[in-house]
């Protein structure tokens, strides 16, 4: 660990710090560990002064940097992936909460474990604040399973769901938070509640908060592993400010640096490279790097005209054609009305989902139609999660264009999701195409499909999840998954009994209600059963308490396997332990006989 100040030459060269000869305004901290994770903060209440959070893959250390000592250090088996330091809930103490794997563990100022929790995944971005305007921090933490879970102390609060592993956190205002993924992807939630997000081909390595125009309000900064950076509007994400380094960016904070009151923005690069920002000058530096940005700022706007200019050409020859001639009956147009594209006023765009249960493949099918016999020359899919780069372009082949168009879905994940279509609509002549635009929603549990079928010979799972409720619940059914209108029109919503099955693995899952209100979900896969409790009670019941019973002996058994097979290691591990003492004391006693040797020259 590196630690560079200018302002105060260190005196203590002794335990783990050492000094350059060249520079002796930089100091290292030798850890003899790969460092994970690194914070600073306020350990020790009372004081100001700051203290130093180290993470390892097997540790948490505590280091003072001005009086160069350790504060405290632990071992962590699960490892610190991410660090925080704050207060959290009720907790008085501030605390070093570390992120490893699947485990959170905070320590205060004398080393004591003081917080202790799980979450889903491995933790790869952790921070502190109130988000909920209670008096209380709460803590954020991002993990690799496309997660981000707020914790109230050690209870989960709610849920957010990503398209790709958190890899950054950072409060950005007043309830509200900013989140990087490893696919690029920059955003904003205010509370559960999304504000804006970006998507870019390169990753974002850091972000942090910071008011670049000194107006009050702090934007996202955002550091890119290309060297680029940029300040966001926090409302839009509007690019305020942006600026390139010649290689990537590591970190991104700010300080008052230079000790003159006012606090800079500090961006460092991977090659050691560090720039410091002011916030009154961020226009005069824009204007700087890029003297000629009037000059671009007019080709823009004339590259804009040249679009709309273009575009109204072609309603005006459209609309010219329609007043000098009509389509025939059969809504075949001209050679003219070809070249631009003229189709019926009265074309629509129909979509449609369909289950496709396949032996070797299932998946979704987004069917799109048109209402005549206009064709889908191509159709474009924005949809978070389901394609790569989150965007895909379908096309038939040309001797097989035709009024019809399907696009395969496989979500991974089970979330709901919105497809965004865009469909380029005309005639097999045409050179221009209309654009139809829709969305269409896809449910949260859309790849299971509803088995009809009175005789199934499928084994029932043993899995199963049971509580009592006072509702309708097929109106959630109708919800969150893909069903026909004629079956929810036969049931009874006081009992029912609905098997589905999994398009992803084939694996049954069974929803009964009985006339008491006693609700079943039979389901093998504890994951799942936890995502339907979560959407039924959370998101659609609006439930705080909910009493149930569960019971997984499939997991249960492969539990016993595992602790089975951790009970084997430990013992060989024990053995190879033994023999290593063994072997020790061995050599130990060859090295005496052989430095006897040695000297009797009996060598």
């Amino acid at each position: 660990v590196l630690v560079h100040n200018p302002y105060s030459r260190s005196a203590n060269t002794d335990g783990k710090w050492s000094v350059g000869a060249a520079a002796t305004d930089v100091s290292y901290l030798n850890i003899n560990q790969t460092v994970k994770a690194i914070a600073t903060g306020k350990l020790k209440p009372g004081h100001d002064s700051d203290y130093l959070i180290i993470g390892t893959p097997t540790s948490i250390l505590v280091y003072d940097v001005i009086n160069n000592v350790d504060i405290f250090y632990r071992d962590i088996p699960d490892g610190s992936n991410a660090v925080a330091v704050g207060k959290i809930g009720s907790i008085e103490k501030p605390l070093a909460i570390a992120g490893g794997n699947c485990a959170l563990q905070g320590f205060d100022m004398k080393g004591d474990d003081c917080y202790w929790t799980v979450t889903g995944d491995n933790i790869t971005a952790l921070t502190l604040f109130d988000i909920d305007d209670d008096g209380m921090n709460e803590l954020v933490v991002g993990s690799e399973d496309y997660d981000i879970r707020v914790f109230k102390e050690d209870a989960i609060a709610y849920e957010l769901s990503e398209t790709d592993a958190i890899t950054c956190l950072c409060p950005v205002g007043v309830d509200t938070f900013a989140y990087a993924l490893a696919n690029g992807t920059v955003g904003v939630y205010h509370k559960k509640e999304r504000l804006w997000r970006i998507k870019s081909k390169n990753q974002a390595v850091s972000i942090f908060s910071f008011d670049v125009n000194d107006d009050g309000i702090p934007e996202l900064v955002t550091g890119w592993s290309s060297g680029k950076l940029d300040a966001r509007s926090m409302e839009n994400g509007e690019v305020i400010f942006k600026d390139n380094l010649n290689h990537s960016i590591a970190l991104i904070t700010a300080e008052d640096y230079n000790m003159d009151g006012v606090v800079e923005l500090i961006v460092c690069s991977v090659n050691g490279e560090v720039r410091g920002y002011v916030p009154m000058l961020m226009k005069e530096r824009q204007l700087v790097l890029d003297p000629n940005i009037e000059q671009n700022t007019l080709r823009d706007l004339m590259k804009k005209k040249q679009n709309l200019t273009t575009e109204l050409r072609n309603y005006e020859n459209n609309r010219r054609l329609k007043e000098e001639s009509e389509l025939s009956t059969t809504g075949k147009a001209s050679t003219e009305e070809d070249e631009y594209g003229a189709i019926p006023s009265d074309t629509q765009l129909k979509s449609s989902l369909i289950l496709n249960a396949a032996t070797n493949s299932s998946f979704i099918e987004l069917l799109l139609q048109t209402t005549n016999d206009t064709i889908i020359k191509a159709a474009v899919i924005f949809a978070e999660g389901i394609f790569s780069g989150e965007s895909q372009v379908t096309h038939a082949k040309e001797n097989e264009v035709d009024s019809s168009l399907s696009v395969l879905l496989r979500p991974p994940k089970d979330i709901p999701l919105d497809l965004h279509v865009k469909a380029l609509v005309g005639y097999k002549s045409s050179h221009h195409y209309h654009v139809f635009e829709l969305t269409r929603h896809l449910p949260r549990f859309s790849m299971f499909s509803l088995l009809t079928t009175a005789t199934d010979e499928r084994r029932r799972p043993e899995g199963y999840v049971s509580f009592t409720l006072n509702e309708n619940i097929l109106q959630w059914i109708d919800k969150n998954f893909l069903l026909g209108e004629e079956i929810e029109q036969k049931e009874d919503a006081s009992s029912f009994s609905h098997k589905f099955m999994s398009l992803r693995d084939g694996n049954l899952l069974c929803l009964e209600m009985n006339s008491s209100g006693q609700f079943v979900i039979r389901t093998d896969n504890m994951e799942l059963a936890g995502l339907i409790v979560q959407s039924l009670g959370v998101e659609f019941l609006r439930l705080e308490d909910l009493n149930s019973s569960a019971n997984f002996p499939l997991e249960i058994e492969n539990l016993r396997k595992y602790l089975s097979k951790v009970e084997e290691i430990q013992s060989v591990r024990q053995q190879l332990g033994a023999d290593i003492a063994d072997n020790s004391s061995a050599i130990r006693a060859l090295v005496v006989k052989a430095e006897d040797a040695r000297l009797l020259r009996e060598l």
